[in-house]
C-alpha cells in the first residue's frame, strides 16, 4: 500500500459560506458536511479570487490571482502558461481523475492534466460525457438536464430527472466507480468530484425539493439598501426579474435542497473511502468557486464583492491534523501550494497562494471581477475589506459581516494601508480590457425584457424541433 496520501477534492459551484449546519446554519440539513467539518481544519475567512466561475477556477488551478493569470471573467482570455497543479499530481505518479464541471478556459472538455476526466459541463455537447449518458438513458427526451435556463434561470423548478439520473448523483456515481473499482492499493490517487449545484437553475430532484417547505429565512436587507446599488448588477435584481416574496422563499428553499443533495453525495463518497480502507490516508478538501446573493440586498447571483458572493466555505481534512476553526484570511489560490506540499510534490509555478499549514499567514487576499474601468477589485483581511469600483472611482470599506454601511474614510490609517495594497494589486493586473466582457455581456437584441439573455444549450435544438408536430413553431 502506498504511504503517500490520497486526495479527495469535493467542489461545488456557487455555494454560500453559510450553508453548513455545523458551522452556524441551524436550518440547513448537511449531516455529512457536518461530520467532515468535525474532523477538518475549517477556514471561515476564505474569499474567492473572483466572484464568477471561470476566473475563480483558473486561479485555483494556477495558484495565482486573476491579475496574474489574465483571466478575470467567463471567457477564454488568459496569460498563464503553466500546466496547473492537477498536472503536477499526474506527473508525480498519482492516479488522477476528475468528474464533473470544471468550466476551464483553456480547454473545456480536455484532460486539464488529469489522467482521466468524465465531463459534465452546464450545457449539452457531443463531447460531454453526461450529455451522452442522458441521451443513452430512458430520459433522452430531457434537454435541459441542469434545469431550464434563460427566462427560468432564477425560477425555482423541480428537476425533470429522478434522483438516480440527476447531474449531482451522476458525479457521485462516476466518482464511486473510480474509488471502488479503479483505485489500487499500490498507487495513490487524486480524485476531484465537481458538482454543478447549487448553481442556478435551482432544480433539485423530487422529493428533495420538499426538505425546506416550512423553513424559509428572510434575506438580509440593510437599513439603507440604496447605498449598495453600485455592487448590484441589474441582471438579477429581485425587482427587475419580478421575484415576489413567495418566489424568493421558494428559491432559497430549493437552493438549500440542492446543497443537501450534494451533501448526500459527499456522504456516499466518504463511506466508499472507509469501505476501501482508504479513509485514514486520504486528504479531503471541500470548497466552492464563489457564493450566491440569494436575495440579500434585494438581488440574486454572483458578480459582486459583497460577502454573500465573495466568501466561500473551505474545509481541509488532513490525517494527523486535529480539527480546528481558523479565522485567518485565505483564498482558493492557496489550494495548489497547500495540496502539493501535503503530497511533497515540487512545482515550478510562482504561487500567489501559500501553504495553509506552514507558519506563513496572509495579511490580506485579493479578489477581482473584470478589469480596468469595467472592473471591481477587493482586498480582504480577516477583519475588514476595501473595495474599489474604477467606473465610479469610489472606495467602500466594511468591517462587519454582513455589510451595513460604507465606512470609508480617506484619512484613516487602516484605509490608507489597504488602499496602497489594493492599488499595487491593480497596477499588476495583466488582464486585457478589450476581451474581458465577452461571456457576461448582456447587451444586444437577444435579451429578455427583465434582464437575462438567452442561455439555453445549442447542440440538441434539432432534436427539440423534431418533437414538435407540424403546424406548431418552437422558439429556440
Amino acid at each position: 500500500m502506498s504511504n503517500r496520501p490520497n486526495f479527495l477534492f469535493l467542489f461545488t459551484d456557487q455555494q454560500r459560506f453559510d450553508t453548513i449546519h455545523a458551522l452556524g446554519n441551524d436550518q440547513i440539513q448537511t449531516p455529512n458536511l457536518d461530520a467532515l467539518a468535525a474532523s477538518s481544519v475549517v477556514f471561515d475567512r476564505c474569499y474567492t479570487p473572483a466572484p464568477v466561475c471561470v476566473p475563480a477556477r483558473f486561479s485555483m488551478l494556477s495558484g495565482q490571482y486573476c491579475a496574474h493569470t489574465g483571466c478575470c471573467n467567463n471567457n477564454g482570455t488568459y496569460q498563464y502558461e503553466g500546466e496547473g497543479f492537477y498536472d503536477a499530481f499526474t506527473k508525480a505518479g498519482y492516479d488522477t481523475c476528475c468528474v464533473g464541471k470544471m468550466h476551464h478556459a483553456k480547454d473545456l472538455y480536455g484532460p486539464m492534466g488529469f489522467a482521466q476526466r468524465f465531463t459534465q459541463e452546464e450545457l449539452s455537447h457531443p463531447l460531454d460525457d453526461y450529455t451522452r449518458f442522458v441521451m443513452e438513458s430512458p430520459y433522452c427526451n430531457v434537454f435541459d438536464y441542469n434545469g431550464q435556463r434563460s427566462e427560468l434561470y432564477y425560477i425555482p423548478q423541480i428537476s425533470q430527472l429522478p434522483a438516480e439520473y440527476h447531474p449531482t448523483q451522476w458525479v457521485a456515481d462516476r466518482s464511486l466507480d473510480f474509488l471502488l473499482n479503479q483505485v489500487s492499493e499500490d498507487k495513490p490517487f487524486f480524485l476531484m468530484a465537481s458538482f454543478i449545484h447549487p448553481h442556478p437553475p435551482f432544480a433539485p430532484p423530487a422529493p428533495w425539493n420538499k426538505l425546506y417547505r416550512t423553513v424559509s429565512t428572510d434575506p438580509y436587507i440593510p437599513e439603507h439598501p440604496e447605498e449598495f446599488t453600485p455592487f448590484l448588477s441589474d441582471r438579477f435584481t429581485c425587482e427587475k426579474i419580478g421575484i415576489s416574496r413567495q418566489d424568493l422563499s421558494l428559491l432559497r428553499n430549493y437552493y438549500h435542497s440542492c446543497v443537501s443533495f450534494v451533501d448526500y453525495q459527499v456522504g456516499r463518497l466518504v463511506e466508499a473511502l472507509k469501505q476501501r480502507r482508504l479513509y485514514d490516508n486520504t486528504v479531503i478538501v471541500f470548497s466552492t468557486d464563489h457564493g450566491e446573493m440569494l436575495g440579500d440586498f434585494g438581488t440574486m447571483g454572483k458578480r459582486s464583492m459583497l460577502d454573500a458572493a465573495s466568501r466561500i466555505p473551505l474545509l481541509l481534512r488532513v490525517p494527523g491534523k486535529p480539527a480546528q476553526l481558523r479565522h485567518d484570511v485565505c483564498s482558493l489560490v492557496d489550494i495548489a501550494p497547500t495540496l502539493l506540499r501535503c503530497a511533497n510534490i515540487p512545482s515550478n509555478d510562482r504561487f500567489d497562494g501559500i501553504d495553509l499549514f506552514s507558519e506563513q499567514r496572509h495579511d490580506v487576499v485579493f479578489s477581482q471581477y473584470g478589469t480596468g474601468k469595467a472592473g471591481a477589485y477587493m482586498v480582504a483581511s480577516n477583519e475588514d475589506r476595501l473595495i474599489y469600483l474604477p467606473a465610479l472611482d469610489r472606495y467602500f470599506y466594511y468591517n462587519t459581516i454582513p455589510e451595513d454601511t460604507n465606512k470609508y474614510d480617506e484619512s484613516s490609517p487602516r484605509v490608507k494601508a489597504l488602499q496602497k495594497l489594493l492599488l499595487d494589486y491593480i497596477a499588476s493586473d495583466c488582464c486585457d480590457p478589450n476581451s474581458a466582457a465577452t461571456a457576461d455581456d448582456v447587451s444586444g437584441t437577444n435579451r429578455f425584457p427583465y434582464g437575462p439573455k438567452r442561455a439555453d444549450h445549442l447542440m440538441r435544438q434539432a432534436e427539440e424541433r423534431a418533437r414538435i408536430p407540424a403546424g406548431y413553431t418552437i422558439d429556440l
